[in-house]
């Protein structure tokens, strides 16, 4: 493959920071060069032209918006992308009235594949190159999403739901189906290509503490795999906990049980945790998936991300289709800007775009892949339009410095912002249309 040189104005964060406002990169005038699906140089123009006047004679892509690390979803569900926007229900009626009739339809190997599809076209037309996605509970739901995945050559997370009880027989499995599916497909797909597993039990009052038991089977026979679940969403949610899981003091304490809290555990929400949870996670190097708009959209609550913060537990932004009510991680930012100021704490733009570029890579053990521009990673890219709506482009034109621009692009912006997205070094999306090259 031939060097691709990209021009344009540039920002990333090179690094993990707890201060993302003091440590980015930002060249008004910068080059990206891509070379076999990596990333070969970084930097100012004038200093690659002028280290290789040759360069100027290779084709350019002249890019006249801003060019970000590809963004990355720590939570979302893409089997519940169809019932995005489904009104007037909390967490556990949500799950029962509108999620699991949807999930039952991945049974059907064909409507999981056209399913994937669409999601993945979602997510590069949002600027998401990579996420963490929970499946259903059928196997086919995996395979479906990971082949999908594969012909984009897309880095992407996902797991079969476990889950034994306290749902439908229509999605259940058991302990032993639940853990030899789960084992065939990590030896499937787990680092095949693009492609990470992760042991994916729904969240604890749907898993037996003997399925919970062979997660943390599988968790012990595959360290290098992700965990994602969920925990402390809701207030009815804890108390249900209680009633299920007597023996064990806290939410967090379950998991902990079952050897489930690790690094490269996603922890979905965490908004309702005891003092012993926070230091239960940072001491675990756990993560919490910081989900703004799924909290307010189901009345949830509202998330302590300073809290996080001074405790030392790692956090990364995410969506949670369809309970979020955007895949756009611009809308998501805007939404947990919001969750803070309700707490009397300002988040700023350079914080929020981190939490879903280098800090989610960060926290997720892929800040070597992904997340940033950093020479080696790969080239997962996305061009920003800062004209996208007459709205922006006016406030854009009035902005005093970049962190200005940052935050109208946070509060105003959605998809419209997104011109065009990369992966691997290779277009997967144009504003308006798909790649012919790789479209499925």
């Amino acid at each position: 493959m031939s060097h691709q040189l990209h021009r344009g104005s540039i920002l990333h964060f090179p690094r993990s920071t707890l201060n993302p406002g003091e440590h980015y990169q930002y060249w008004e005038d910068g080059v990206l060069v891509v070379s076999q699906g990596k990333i070969e140089f970084l930097g100012a123009a004038t200093e690659f032209f002028a280290a290789q006047p040759d360069a100027a004679q290779l084709p350019i892509e002249q890019h006249q918006g801003l060019i970000i690390p590809g963004l990355i979803d720590s939570h979302v569900h893409y089997p519940q992308v169809e019932i995005i926007a489904s009104y007037g229900k909390q967490l556990l009626d949500w799950l029962n009235t509108y999620t699991f009739p949807a999930e039952r339809q991945f049974a059907n190997a064909a409507y999981a594949s056209a399913q994937a599809v669409f999601f993945l076209k979602q997510l590069f037309a949002h600027g998401t190159t990579t996420a963490s996605v929970f499946a259903t509970v059928h196997p086919q739901s995996v395979n479906s999403f990971f082949e999908a995945a594969e012909r984009y050559n897309a880095r992407m997370i996902c797991g079969k739901i476990l889950m034994d009880r306290h749902c439908p027989d229509f999605l259940q499995d058991t302990p032993e189906q639940g853990y030899r599916d789960s084992k065939q497909l990590i030896e499937q797909w787990h680092k095949q290509g693009r492609a990470l597993y992760a042991i994916t039990p729904r969240f604890a009052p749907t898993s037996s503490e003997a399925q919970l038991a062979k997660a943390g089977q599988l968790a012990s026979e595959h360290p290098d795999t992700f965990i994602q679940t969920h925990l402390s969403e809701n207030t009815n949610e804890v108390q249900w906990i209680n009633e299920l899981f007597p023996d064990h003091s806290d939410y967090l304490a379950v998991y902990e049980a079952h050897g489930l809290v690790r690094e490269r555990a996603l922890f979905g929400h965490g908004i309702h945790l005891t003092d012993r949870e926070y230091i239960g996670l940072a001491q675990a190097g756990a993560t919490i998936s910081f989900c703004p708009s799924s909290n307010l959209f189901l009345g949830s609550g509202l998330f302590n991300y300073q809290r996080a913060l001074a405790e030392g537990v790692s956090v990364a932004l995410a969506s949670d289709v369809g309970g979020g009510t955007s895949l756009s991680m611009f809308a998501n930012q805007a939404d947990a800007y919001k969750v803070c100021q309700l707490q009397q704490t300002s988040l700023s733009p350079f914080e929020s775009l981190y939490l879903c570029t280098q800090g989610a890579a960060q926290s997720m053990g892929l800040a070597d892949k992904v997340g940033n521009l950093n020479v080696g990673t790969e080239a997962d890219f996305v061009v920003l339009n800062l004209n996208a709506t007459p709205m922006l482009s006016q406030r854009v034109q009035h902005s005093r410095n970049l962190s200005d621009t940052l935050f109208a692009l946070t509060t105003l912006g959605d998809d419209r912002l997104i011109a065009k997205t990369y992966i691997a070094g290779q277009q997967v999306y144009q504003q308006g249309q798909y790649d012919v090259a790789t479209d499925i």
